[in-house]
């Protein structure tokens, strides 16, 4: 099937004809990515998210378009006969043609239709469509980048998908033009230009985009990403500030901007998601126990978790000015004598060789003092039972005999330890150029005991399954106290929005579409635990001081300062539910489909009414987060009377309006 592009809106066959009366019962939704039932990054937590709203709008007729991966499918999904009479014709004449390709619902909320095709299976096309590609659009891909074949192959797969269920439709005797949007989360050349340390945001409208694509020889993937943003009739981007980078990079400016949200599970009552965060929290404490066992020398109702988590890019991602800025706060912590200790997690995915020794061991020996402590404990009580049983008080210096102290003694003994705890928890393929390692060696945070802050490298995305810290992503990030992703090149940013929903606070930046989101919409979002770092008109000496000011203060909170900021910023995540956000496209005057794409070809824009300012506290306090007072150290109760405050301080935040414009 040839390659065939639309330049403008007048070259939607058929569109002119759509009436006012359009059914949009008649519409097909196709939504085609590579990371549809195979995650590879955020992309999957978008579509994932989203799926169940858009299954209730679309029902039926809404159609996710993914690979094949023989793995991924045993598990997510369920294969079925296809249920839509075009495509089931579109399928089984691909598959006569000597194509693979599968029908079936992704098992996730929603349970969306699905259809996956093999790549694999027709990669003799692939030279053809190569030379077809090179003769239409003068673009040439090389034979050893396999991520742009498996892209060339995929793209000339489903145009021949959607161009057999558009003859299909014909065939019913219901025709229906093609409309494409496409939408970039990020674009390759910004994301390979900031990892260079370019000052990117103040030279966007500068570069040489061919000569900076061609020095990092990814033209040709510069070039298919370009093209697809040309050809759609529908560009969009899922932040202001990627938008600009797309302008100036791809060349177009976007029509639309679309944030990402998240499904949003809303709990009866405020203490319910503290609950959760003490469950997951006792858990890492766990954890921590068997890392720095012989060194344990803080105490762990003192000890706040902070973590980043993300793909391993060390400055794009924000790892290098986080961890000077943990030198610094180390630096502040011991010289104001504080008694609190501060671990960091870094969970970035990295090349290893299985665990590291040392790391098992720790949780080895803490298991073996537990299960210690349990064999004298049922020693003890059975003597207590057995003295309480003759009507006699025991006698204590009797109740431990020589065999228990042996017991654990031995039990002590096993706890010493020589080395320091580690920072890694994994064998590094690529040690001495590992750029967190060699950072951590600069600053010299190695976990000494005279350090206030720890660090921990996780390269490894979490797993239930793992025998070291068997916790999923989700728990593991509501036991947290802080999420820290003072990212530089961020064009969403879904970690901090995943900490938002969790009711966990969060410290992003201005160049972060999430960041700029909530600086638009919430007067002061700092009252609300989202502290947003300034790294676009600051220095990076300059905001890594502010980030070390803003771990600090954090580290100087009361417990009861931080459950009450949980709870505010728990109450946030109505702004990035997909329900709200959804809204921009149901809001849209319904009855007429080609009102909508014109609206969206002619660069409609999406406003959203500001929240009016939400006092920090219930009091009027001052403070942008709240105020100490000794009053409140009362640390016994997890919950607080939370549910009372949040009655005063609803305001606007779950009452805000998603309001369309047509330009």
């Amino acid at each position: 099937m040839p390659l065939a592009r639309s330049l403008s809106v007048t070259s939607l066959s058929g569109l002119e004809e759509w009436d006012e009366e359009f059914d949009l019962e008649d519409a097909i939704l196709f939504e085609i990515a590579w990371e549809v039932a195979n995650k590879v990054g955020g992309i999957y937590t978008v579509i994932q998210t989203k799926a169940r709203l858009t299954s209730e709008e679309w029902g039926e007729n809404y159609f996710l378009v993914g690979p094949y991966v023989e793995s991924n499918v045993r598990t997510q999904v369920e294969l079925i006969e296809p249920t839509n009479p075009a495509l089931k014709r579109t399928i089984d004449k691909m598959n006569s043609s000597g194509c693979k390709v599968y029908f079936g619902r992704w098992l996730i909320e929603g349970s969306p239709y699905v259809v996956l095709i093999d790549i694999a299976f027709t990669a003799w096309s692939l030279d053809s469509w190569k030379s077809e590609l090179w003769e239409l659009c003068s673009i040439g891909v090389p034979w050893f980048d396999r991520e742009a074949n498996d892209a060339v192959l995929f793209g000339f797969l489903t145009a021949w998908l959607l161009g057999e269920v558009s003859s299909s439709m014909d065939y019913l005797q219901r025709q229906l033009p093609v409309a494409t949007i496409f939408t970039t989360h990020a674009t390759l050349l910004g994301r390979y230009l900031c990892a260079g340390n370019v000052d990117f945001y103040n030279k966007l409208a500068e570069f040489n985009v061919d000569k900076e694509a061609g020095d990092r020889q990814i033209y040709h993937r510069y070039c298919l990403e370009r093209a697809a943003a040309h050809c759609a009739h529908v560009f969009t981007t899922v932040s202001q500030i990627t938008a600009i980078e797309a302008e100036h990079l791809l060349k177009r400016k976007p029509d639309i901007v679309t944030p990402n949200g998240l499904n949003v599970k809303k709990f009866s009552a405020m203490h319910e998601f503290q609950n959760l965060h003490a469950q997951s929290k006792s858990r890492i404490q766990e954890f921590v126990r068997g890392h720095f066992y012989g060194h344990l020398d803080f105490n762990l109702d003192k000890c706040l978790f902070l973590f980043i988590a993300g793909r391993y890019e060390f400055s794009n991602k924000g790892a290098d000015i986080f961890l000077e800025a943990l030198a610094r706060l180390n630096y502040l912590l011991r010289v104001n004598h504080s008694d609190v200790t501060v671990i960091a997690f870094f969970i970035m995915p990295a090349r290893t060789n299985n665990f590291n020794v040392e790391t098992l061991k720790g949780q080895a020996v803490r298991k073996q003092l537990w299960d210690t402590a349990q064999t004298v404990k049922e020693r003890f009580g059975k003597k207590l039972y057995e003295s309480l049983l003759v009507g006699q008080l025991p006698d204590v210096s009797k109740m431990l005999d020589k065999e228990d102290f042996t017991i654990m003694k031995r039990a002590i003994f096993a706890t010493q330890r020589q080395c320091q705890p580690p920072i890694c928890t994994h064998n590094m393929l690529e040690d001495s150029s590992d750029p967190i390692l060699n950072c951590v060696r600069r600053i010299g945070l190695f976990n000494s005991s005279a350090d206030r802050v720890k660090i921990i490298f996780h390269p490894e995305f979490l797993s239930s399954t793992s025998p070291l810290l068997p916790m999923d992503y989700e728990e593991f990030v509501r036991g947290c106290h802080l999420g820290v992703f003072p990212s530089y090149y961020e064009p969403w940013g879904y970690t901090p929005a995943e900490c938002t929903v969790m009711g966990i606070p969060s410290i992003s930046t201005n160049l972060s579409g999430f960041g700029c989101f909530m600086e638009e919409h919430i007067a002061d979002p700092t009252a609300y635990g989202i502290y947003i770092l300034d790294r676009r008109c600051r220095g990076v000496d300059e905001s890594c001081n502010q980030l070390t000011s803003f771990l600090f203060q954090f580290c100087k909170q009361s417990r009861r300062q931080r459950i009450i900021q949980r709870n505010r910023t728990e109450r946030l995540s109505d702004l990035l539910d997909w329900r709200y956000l959804g809204r921009v496209m149901l809001q849209t005057p319904r009855p007429s489909l080609s009102l909508l794409f014109s609206f969206l070809i002619r660069g409609g824009t999406i406003y959203y009414r500001n929240l009016s300012s939400v006092p920090p506290s219930p009091a009027l306090s001052r403070h942008s987060s709240p105020h100490h007072s000794e009053a409140e150290d009362n640390e016994d109760d997890e919950r607080y009377d939370e549910d009372l405050e949040a009655e005063k301080d609803k305001v606007n935040i779950r009452h805000f309006s998603l309001v369309p414009h047509l330009m």
